[in-house]
Formats: C-alpha cells, sequence, structure tokens
C-alpha cells in the first residue's frame, strides 16, 4: 500500500463536506503501475459514488490497478447500483480500503464479494480513525439511527456565556467566530431556543459561502410560538425554519408562521414544554446526521440533562466576568451532588492563536 495515495483519497472525501450528507464523503483513487489513472468523491446531488466517478476517469486502465477507497465499497442498491460490482467489473485487481462501511446492509458484505470475485482486498494501517473521524456524524446515524448533536458554547475561562446587562460585543474573537462558520457548514441543522431568538435575532445561518446539497436546517424550541414575524428567521425563511411548539400555542399564530415558509411542528413534552428529545427524532425521521445546539443557559442544560447532547465544542476566550448572575453555559437545576456530574471523555484541545482555545469532549453515556 502507498499511503501517498490514500491521503489523496481522504482530501478529495473531504470535498464532499455538506455536499455528502445524508450520504457519507468517501473519495477514491485509481492507480495503474504508479500512475493515478482515475479519481472521485461522492456528492448527494451528483449522484454517482467516488468509485464510478474514479472508474468513469480510468476507462479501460482500471483494469489490474489497484483503487484506494476511504469507505467499504458498497454492495447493495439504493440510489445507484453497487460499487463492489462496478469494481469487479471495471477488472480493478486490488481494493485498499480506510475502513469498514458501518451501515449494517453493507458492513463486510461489500469486501466480500469482491474477494469471492478475485479482488484482493487490504485495510489501510493507521488511517481507520482519519476515516472514521471524517464521516463521524454517518458512523454514529448508522450506529444509534440519531443524528450526532453537537452542543457548541463561547464562553469566558469562569464558563460564562452572557453578562446580566449588556450583552453587546462578542466573547471571542474573530478568528474563533470563523471555525464556527466550518462547523456550521459540516452540520446539517441548528438548535436554539426561543430566548435566544427574542434576545439576539439571529440568522443562525451558515456563513462560509461554501456550497451545500441541502439547506441548513434552523430549527428554534418555542413552546408558544413567541417567535417575531418580523425576526430576521422568519424573513428569511425558505423551508429551512422549523419551529418546535407544543398544542398551546395559538393555532392563528400558527397559521401566521406557515404562510412566510416556516414549518411548525407540534411537540408536547413535560411541564408543557418542548421535548427536545422528540425534535432529534424527527431530524432522524428526515434524515439529519447532525445538528448543533447553539442556544442559552436552560436550553443547554435540559439538552444535556435529556441525554441528547453526545459532544460539546467550547470555544473559551481569555476572559472572566465573575458574579452570581452572568449566566454560565448550563443553567438549570443542574446536579445537586458532585458525583453526579455529566462526564466527558475523549477530550481534544485546540489552540486558536494568540489567546483562545477550543475544547472538544465527548459525553460519557453510561456515567
Amino acid at each position: 500500500m502507498n499511503s501517498d495515495y490514500m491521503r489523496e483519497a481522504l482530501a478529495l472525501a473531504r470535498q464532499g463536506v455538506a455536499l455528502a450528507s445524508p450520504n457519507p464523503m468517501v473519495g477514491c483513487v485509481i492507480v495503474r503501475e504508479g500512475e493515478v489513472v482515475g479519481r472521485g468523491f461522492h456528492t448527494w446531488n451528483g449522484l454517482k459514488h467516488a468509485e464510478i466517478l474514479a472508474l468513469d476517469a480510468a476507462g479501460e486502465r482500471a483494469k489490474g490497478a489497484v483503487a484506494y477507497v476511504t469507505l467499504e465499497p458498497c454492495s447493495h442498491t439504493g440510489r445507484t447500483g453497487p460499487c463492489a460490482d462496478a469494481l469487479i467489473a471495471a477488472g480493478v485487481a486490488k481494493v485498499v480500503a480506510a475502513v469498514h462501511d458501518p451501515n449494517p446492509s453493507v458492513r463486510g458484505a461489500g469486501f466480500e464479494r469482491l474477494l469471492n470475485a478475485g479482488v484482493e482486498v487490504e485495510m489501510a494501517d493507521g488511517f481507520e480513525g482519519e476515516a472514521a473521524k471524517l464521516n463521524e456524524p454517518f458512523f454514529h446515524f448508522m450506529r444509534t439511527g440519531k443524528p450526532l448533536v453537537t452542543m457548541k458554547c463561547a464562553v469566558t475561562l469562569d464558563g460564562k456565556i452572557a453578562a446580566p446587562e449588556d450583552n453587546s460585543g462578542w466573547i471571542t474573537s474573530e478568528r474563533a467566530r470563523a471555525h464556527v462558520q466550518e462547523l456550521r457548514h459540516a452540520t446539517d441543522a441548528m438548535i436554539t431556543g426561543i430566548g435566544t431568538v427574542l434576545a439576539d435575532n439571529p440568522l443562525l445561518n451558515d456563513r462560509s459561502g461554501l456550497p451545500r446539497a441541502r439547506p441548513l436546517l434552523r430549527v428554534v424550541l418555542d413552546s408558544t410560538l413567541r417567535l417575531p414575524l418580523d425576526s430576521k428567521l422568519v424573513e428569511s425563511a425558505d423551508g429551512d425554519v422549523l419551529v418546535a411548539a407544543t398544542s398551546a400555542a395559538s393555532a392563528e399564530r400558527r397559521r401566521s408562521l406557515e404562510s412566510r415558509g416556516v414549518d411548525v411542528c407540534v411537540f408536547d413534552g413535560p411541564g408543557g414544554r418542548v421535548d427536545i428529545r422528540d425534535v432529534v427524532s424527527l431530524l432522524s425521521e428526515r434524515r439529519y446526521l447532525s445538528a448543533m445546539i447553539e442556544a442559552g443557559s436552560k436550553v443547554n442544560w435540559a439538552a444535556l440533562e435529556s441525554g441528547v447532547v453526545d459532544k460539546v465544542f467550547l470555544y473559551y476566550a481569555p476572559k472572566i466576568l465573575g458574579g452570581t448572575e452572568s449566566l454560565p453555559m448550563a443553567g438549570g437545576s443542574g446536579r445537586m451532588r458532585r458525583k453526579d456530574a455529566i462526564v466527558l471523555e475523549r477530550t481534544a484541545l485546540y489552540p486558536i492563536p494568540p489567546d483562545e482555545f477550543a475544547v472538544e469532549a465527548y459525553i460519557r453515556k453510561d456515567a
């Protein structure tokens, strides 16, 4: 195996960010006698899988070649036929893959089909973790049937997200906020609370300027439909704004929002509030692979306490607000005992020069 070819395949796959969902990002490089004869990466709108695009580019030169692919070739028929069959038909001699496909209808079957046809199969040593991380939302969805939910917050060093009075300005730097847009671009849906909307009037849109296969879905938790009709979210709605309300909300208000292109869904949860677990279930049904929560203190805690949050991405600024009235990243009732704290694991630190940093960590579900 030549590691350079797998690195190129992974670089190709990354070009599918926000373009492949709800499918995984996949890159393929076909090599014959030390020369790259075909390249491809998958996009949802492009329909063809990475292997098919690479085979199309290679033509007759695919015979006897080695195909480097970032994910096990599929063995089932969906919108397209099985890639494993196409590789066999093209006469590829060997397939080098970075990771098994977690899809229960594929896992191992693609490799088995190749081997049964006399095609050599090799796992690319040292690339499994990188390939799985690249498609983390897809792998999570295939394991759990639910989108990967990330809670994102910008916080001071003492864990505050808002001051008690004036909150004009930003907690973090422009550089940190630019990275947030990268996260948004790679996300299928955003979730916030009506409190944040009323306070900040955000757009919650993808401002990266990069193309997407489908719009970023913007979700507002709003039990009684207080969302202003002149808010930026409503004024910009084009089938990409969903408001989660309860049956206590005004029917007239619902009709007004729906007439402006807002999708209103009713979820009656405990205490007359929307249960965020129902919202995440709806996202699952609509096959959104990932969701990011950007909300206030109360919604953050409700999401953490409900168990829907899978990971956090916290941006820390070199500032201290202090005081008992400044809002922490997660408010609500909290946990009453230190030993009952929500535990995080697999923590990674990312420096944001000159003085900021971000923390990525995963919620330990068995804690």
